[in-house]
């Protein structure tokens, strides 16, 4: 049976498609589509009914995409631009009455705790794992006692717009040197898996993350496109998002190693639902 995960995020929406059996799930392919809702939410602090048009139009071609695939389990979750909205439950409400399904509107701290999905966390120790979008950057450490979470309104698009506060990066540092020696950061999102790609890295040392940042920060957003083939929603933030990146190596005691993976919120969820469908045949005696 196939399932699917439909991620609205503040610079992309973002699907997942799995195959499952009731004891394995297996990624099939991916399906992007660039749009960037943080325009609207950092510009007007509401969602336009123009924007919410086109983010229907885009879920309906995902929903023919799963009807004509026989993908009928499939949830839709929202992040950091629907939650910051003013007129949050308002374009909820309108995107569901648009396309007939459930739309989930998921807080920081929740999708920072879905980063517990990804089977990194079973292998890994003193290990944090940062999931930097165009909103939000939601943390995960794992050690061997304990799993902790937080999440930030510090975001890529979000410091494009000049909207990031001070106080959250403080916070976030604060956060960052109160955690037992981190020996490996593993970063999330699509800004710094193509920063990887760019590089043709699969780890890097504190040392040469900065210098990778920096000589990005060095080029436009045409050359970057031009010399590392980054997307032109890409390019134009990865700069913002590789400072945080940068904030947080420097207050890292300890860190040997930086990698990143291509596992989302969009993998957190369709593992959930993959849970969740197959629970359904466990008999429970009350």
């Amino acid at each position: 049976m196939k399932i699917a995960a439909i991620d609205i995020g503040t610079n992309a929406i973002k699907s997942k498609i799995f195959d499952t059996t009731p004891t394995s799930i297996e990624f099939i392919e991916s399906i992007r589509t660039p749009m960037r809702l943080g325009d609207d939410v950092y510009t007007q602090g509401i969602l336009s009914e123009v924007s919410l048009e086109t983010l229907t139009k885009i879920i309906k071609r995902y929903q023919k995409y799963f009807a004509d695939n026989e993908i009928q389990i499939y949830e839709i979750v929202a992040t950091s631009a629907f939650r910051d909205a003013g007129n949050s439950e308002n374009a909820r409400r309108f995107v569901e009455q648009k396309i007939n399904h459930p739309l989930k509107i998921i807080s920081g701290l929740e999708e920072a705790k879905l980063i517990s999905f990804n089977p990194i966390t079973e292998q890994n120790k003193k290990t944090l794992l940062i999931d930097h979008g165009g909103g939000s950057t939601d943390c995960l450490f794992v050690d061997s006692k304990e799993m902790l979470i937080q999440s930030f309104n510090l975001g890529a698009v979000r410091s494009l717009y000049k909207q990031d506060n001070g106080e959250e990066l403080k916070r976030l540092k604060e956060w960052i040197g109160k955690l037992k020696k981190i020996k490996t950061l593993i970063g999330i999102g699509g800004n710094i898996k193509d920063f990887f790609r760019a590089f043709g890295q699969s780890s890097i040392k504190p040392g040469e993350f900065n210098d990778f940042s920096m000589h990005l920060k060095t080029l436009s957003a045409e050359e970057k496109i031009k010399n590392y083939h980054f997307s032109k929603d890409r390019a134009d933030v990865i700069d913002n998002a590789m400072m945080i990146f940068s904030d947080v190596i420097s207050q890292a005691s300890g860190l040997k190693n930086i990698k990143c993976t291509k596992w989302g919120v969009s993998d957190s969820i369709a593992v959930k639902l993959f849970h969740e469908t197959y629970s359904r045949d466990i008999k429970i005696n009350i």
